[in-house]
């Protein structure tokens, strides 16, 4: 890849557009990259490594924001543009970052994208490739064949970096290794490796625990008696032989079981045959038992009948007493009811009598209706007295709401008479309210024309009382900003006279024995000037024309701004004159509230309109009201007299129909309780009459029937009878005594019964004991006997499952075995791995032997023929592991030491000579994309002159294969030994690139 040219806009410390010629740098061979410290050397670099990869180096920047130049316009866009060679192609690509930029209207920032473009120059010019980033960066990727960060470490050389590399462990050389090379497949085999590792050991632990467990539940199977006492397998999940130990527990488990169960069939054989005879026994004597309890039952009832015997006979002689009084008992029953109708009937005569008149009390019930129909006929005289108080009454309550009427009208009336009084000043003060607010408004636009000058005066003059301050305290800035220009300006002029003073010992400084003077041309120099205590070199000059030129600028600044101020001073005066700021903020205070009251009585108009047109509404609703309630108010007179004259002639007729009482409804219910009185006494007579006609006829025939029945008297009768549920109760003790004894007798007949008492007594308890025992005897053998076979079966299924884990375990134990040695071996933890080194130091080891390989050929003659670098696999100590180690060989005393052990010039030379042999490596590595533009940075003030001689040679002998070095350094050495040069300038406004050659002019 060679770089022809290099354009950078608004780019860090670049504020305009500068250009960087490599074309012209590279013509011979050699060109110094100089300047200032921080005037942007680096940057130039940086700008190159954006341009390719769109970022860059990450310990220069933080982020492509940062890279925007603070000096650069606000319109001004950052871009880098690149031209360079590569593969045979020649290509431009341009980036601009994302940025910042006001906006084209209004105020305000608007942020542009990130923006890429990339072409191709062809037989008929340029052409346009991508606008993408992705692409441009793919394309440039493949094309390179490395990555950002081995393009950095190849093409830019950072010597601080490789410094560090010789004086880095293992662990810190891998990893800069590995960024380069891009070992990471190499580290992902071996995180594949222990990833398969890690997944075999789970399964093979996973299917240990699962045999374990198995193991675990045969044990609860077997119980307390399972394997004879054998431990269960006590081997961890995940060591060998634990599938076998389980296996072999399990048969012994297995074998125990089956004689056991073996055992507990025998016993339940025999319980059985005991438990049949014991059964046989209890039901023999359970039987005789019994019996004698029926046959001794049966004497006990036969001796309870004979007992009863009187009590049957009186039970029997009590039911034909009940029989014959049953024949009297519909007589019974006539005379019962009877009795009590007469005596209810006698009763209510009573209390009838008791609320008659005492005229009439004594009467018979014949003179009692006849007085009840006499009061009925008086009764329906009073119909048309009732219709007529009725309509008394009506005509009353319409009388009534007449005079509420009236009432109501005469407060209307009046209350309308008081509003219309009041009418004419009402609407005189709407009036004056309507004027009031057009006055108001026309007022408000005046004040509202006088506010605004007024507060512009106002502002002025708050302009003018504030400048009026600033001015003094600029004035006194002026002054010391003349002072200390004046200052500076003597200063740098007293150390410029100084430096001209002492100019001799600063040329003296910069001879060089054998070569001619720059000033007389003589090659000898017997007698240089030297530079005295106090002097003054030309950093110090630059240092104080600075400063000088700082006040300068400080002192033009605050002149400008003092003027500034008096212009301002001067039109703020102009507009607010001679009158305090104070003054003014009172008047346009007066101005402001009599504008605001104004506009409020003027915005009142409205209001006052609608008043008054709601006010002459209801003028006119009033008067149209009085004169409805003085129609009203005739129609009433004439209403009023007609009813009068109506009421006056019914007055007359209603005192007669009342008879003292005191409304005709009031006579009608006396009269109508009176009559209801007599009507309820004369039915009550007649009914006493009646019932006492039908009690004597019920005695006669109740004496007529007990007579027939055989009784004495009714009364004898009466008490033979028996309920219904009476007569039930000694029927059924009848039957249950004959019934009973009719058993009793055909059990005492029984021979089996018979036979049974004639033998001795059973003992039922003892048998149904035996019994018991033996039952218990059968349920626990067999019990055992199921436990045993369940045992058995459980053993044996589980131990199928074991077998059948065991037969899946042996393939997954072998593939892990298999894996987790090839994973140790690329760990580096195997105890097959002598050196404990991993596959990927493996791999960089064998790279970093190819990096001191070639470091060593530029290295030797860097260092004279002195030292080699040397690649070691040793371990660096007892437990570490090896593989990167990098040692120097010393050919002065034949000792191989460690890098770190190089001063600091060595180590300069040693880094570089590593610098360079890994950029040939890396660049084998990528593919053999030829690197024709390399960049070295820094490290050369370390070096003696003559082993920057031998550098520079080596450096020299690089455009033997057409390369172009560029060297960013300040030794001042190299300004005279590279004459090709890309000076960078520091200038306030920003920085600049300038190109310098022999025979040119700048």
């Amino acid at each position: 890849m060679r770089l022809h040219r290099l354009r950078v806009t608004a780019f860090g410390p670049f504020a305009g557009t500068e250009e960087a010629d490599f074309d012209a740098l590279s013509a011979a061979g050699l060109f110094l990259l100089h300047g200032p410290t921080g005037a942007g050397k680096t940057s130039v670099l940086d700008a190159v490594c954006y341009a390719l990869y769109g970022g860059v180096p990450g310990a220069r920047h933080g982020s492509v924001p940062a890279l925007r130049s603070d000096h650069a316009d606000p319109l001004t866009p950052t871009e880098v543009r690149l031209e360079f060679t590569v593969a045979g192609r020649r290509l431009e690509v341009t980036r601009r970052p994302e940025q910042l930029r006001p906006k084209k209207r209004g105020t305000g920032h608007t942020r542009d994208k990130a923006q890429s473009w990339l072409r191709e120059r062809g037989p008929d010019g340029w052409r346009a490739l991508s606008r993408s980033h992705q692409e441009i960066g793919e394309e440039i990727g493949q094309l390179l064949g490395m990555s950002k960060d081995q393009f950095c470490q190849v093409v830019l050389l950072p010597q601080g970096d490789f410094s560090r590399f010789l004086r880095a462990g293992a662990e810190e050389r891998g990893k800069l290794l590995g960024r380069l090379f891009d070992t990471r497949r190499f580290a992902a085999v071996e995180e594949r490796l222990a990833e398969l590792r890690r997944t075999a050991e789970k399964q093979v632990t996973g299917a240990d625990g699962e045999l374990l467990a198995l193991a675990h539940r045969m044990a609860q199977a077997a119980g307390d008696t399972g394997s004879d006492g054998l431990p269960l397998p006590g081997a961890a999940p995940g060591e060998p032989g634990l599938a076998a130990a389980v296996l072999e527990w399990a048969a012994v488990a297995r074998a125990g079981a089956r004689e056991r169960r073996d055992i507990a069939a025998a016993a339940a054989r025999a319980a059985e045959d005991a438990y049949a005879a014991a059964r046989r026994e209890h039901e023999s004597v359970a039987e005789l038992a019994r019996l004698q309890r029926r046959h001794a039952d049966a004497l006990a009832r036969s001796a309870a009948l004979e007992e009863a015997g009187p009590e049957r006979e009186r039970v029997r002689a009590r039911l034909d007493r009940a029989r014959a009084a049953s024949r009297v008992v519909d007589a019974l029953e006539l005379r019962e009811e009877t009795g009590r109708a007469h005596r209810a009937a006698c009763e209510r005569e009573r209390r009838a009598r008791g609320r008659l008149p005492s005229g009439a009390a004594g009467e018979g019930a014949a003179r009692l209706a006849e007085l009840a129909g006499e009061y009925r006929e008086r009764l329906g005289g009073l119909a048309a007295a009732r219709r007529a108080e009725q309509r008394a009454a009506e005509i009353a309550a319409e009388r009534a709401a007449l005079d509420r009427e009236a009432g109501t009208d005469e407060d209307v009336l009046a209350e309308t008479a008081d509003w219309l009084g009041r009418w004419d000043s009402v609407r005189a003060e709407h009036q004056r309210r309507i004027e009031e607010a057009q006055e108001a408004a026309t007022r408000a636009e005046s004040l509202a024309g006088r506010i605004e000058p007024a507060e512009r005066r106002l502002r002025a003059a708050e302009r003018r009382d504030d400048l009026t301050g600033r001015l003094g305290t600029a004035r006194e800035h002026l002054l010391r900003a003349r002072e200390q220009a004046a200052e500076a300006k003597r200063r740098w002029l007293e150390l410029k006279e100084r430096r001209l003073l002492g100019i001799a010992a600063e040329l003296a400084a910069g001879l060089t024995p054998g070569e001619p003077c720059a000033v007389c041309g003589s090659a000898e120099h017997p007698r240089p000037a030297r530079a005295e205590a106090d002097h003054v070199d030309r950093a110090a000059e630059e240092a104080a024309h600075d400063a000088h030129q700082r006040a300068e600028t400080a002192r033009e600044e605050a002149e400008r701004h003092l003027q500034s101020l008096r212009d301002a001073l001067e039109t703020a005066g102009a507009e607010a004159g001679e009158e305090p700021a104070d003054r003014l903020r009172e008047l346009a205070a007066e101005l402001r509230h009599a504008h605001a009251g104004a506009r409020a009585t003027a915005a009142g108009a409205l209001d006052a309109r609608a008043a008054l047109e709601h006010a002459e509404q209801e003028h006119a609703r009033r008067l149209e009201g009085r004169r409805d309630a003085e129609r009203r108010a005739a129609a009433r007179a004439s209403r009023r007299d007609a009813l009068d004259q109506e009421l006056h002639g019914i007055e007359a007729g209603l005192a007669q129909a009342r008879g003292g009482a005191a409304t005709v409804a009031e006579r009608a219910g006396q009269l109508e309780r009176r009559a209801a009185v007599l009507a309820e006494a004369a039915e009550a007579v007649r009914d006493a009459e009646a019932a006492a006609e039908r009690l004597k006829e019920a005695d006669a025939r109740l004496a007529d029937a007990a007579y027939r029945a055989g009784f004495d008297t009714p009364g004898d009768a009466a008490g033979a009878v028996l309920p219904d549920s009476g007569w039930r109760e000694l029927q059924h003790r009848l039957d249950r005594w004959q019934a009973e004894s009719a058993a009793v007798a055909a059990e005492l007949a029984d021979p089996d019964v018979a036979a049974a008492a004639a033998r001795p007594p059973a003992d039922a308890e003892a048998a149904r004991a035996a019994l018991e025992q033996a039952t218990g005897r059968l349920r626990a053998s067999s019990a055992a006997q199921a436990g045993a076979d369940g045992r058995c079966a459980e053993l044996d299924r589980l131990s199928a499952r074991a077998l059948e884990g065991a037969r899946r375990l042996a393939p997954l134990r072998e593939e892990y075995e298999r894996i987790a040695r090839l994973a140790g071996l690329a760990a580096g933890t195997s105890a097959e791995n002598e050196r404990r080194m991993r596959l990927e130091s493996y791999v960089l080891a064998a790279r970093l032997e190819q990096v001191a390989a070639a470091a060593n050929t530029r290295l030797r003659k860097m260092s004279a023929g002195r030292y080699t670098l040397v690649h070691s696999d040793a371990r660096t100590s007892g437990r570490g592991r090896s593989g990167l180690g990098l040692h120097v060989v010393d050919a002065w005393t034949g000792s191989e030491r460690d890098t770190a052990t190089l001063s600091g010039g060595e180590t300069f030379f040693a880094s570089l000579a590593l610098a360079l042999g890994l950029a040939d490596v890396v660049t084998d590595e990528a593919g053999g994309t030829r690197l024709d533009t390399l960049f070295i940075d820094e490290g050369f003030g370390s070096l003696d002159e003559q082993t920057l001689d031998e550098v520079l040679d080596v450096l020299d002998s690089l455009r033997e294969r057409d390369r172009a070095v560029g060297i960013v350094s300040h030794v001042p050495d190299l300004r005279r030994r590279i004459p090709v040069q890309l000076e960078v300038v520091k200038e306030r406004t920003g920085s600049a690139v300038r190109h310098r050659s022999p025979g040119a002019g700048g």
